[in-house]
């Protein structure tokens, strides 16, 4: 796989699994997306640069994990 390739292969991922997380996907689904553009970047040689975004994208997965649903939309 091309640099080339593996750009846009990591920047589907990482785009599949903010998607995912957005229509309220099993967070396992969620992870796994992720998890895969990292494996994708480090193949490339780019896990430097990806690592720190898909860090990001975990923490704020296993944030919404621990926050309770809310039975109501909040007050505008």
């Amino acid at each position: 796989m091309s640099g080339d390739e593996a750009r846009q292969r990591i920047q589907k991922l990482l785009v599949t699994g903010d998607n995912r997380l957005k229509q309220g996907v099993a967070p396992d689904k969620v992870r796994e997306s992720f998890l895969q553009a990292l494996e994708v970047a480090r193949e490339a040689g780019l896990e430097e640069s990806v690592r720190p975004l898909v860090e990001v994208r975990l923490a704020d997965l296993e944030r919404l994990a621990r926050e309770s649903p809310r039975s109501a939309p909040p007050d505008a």
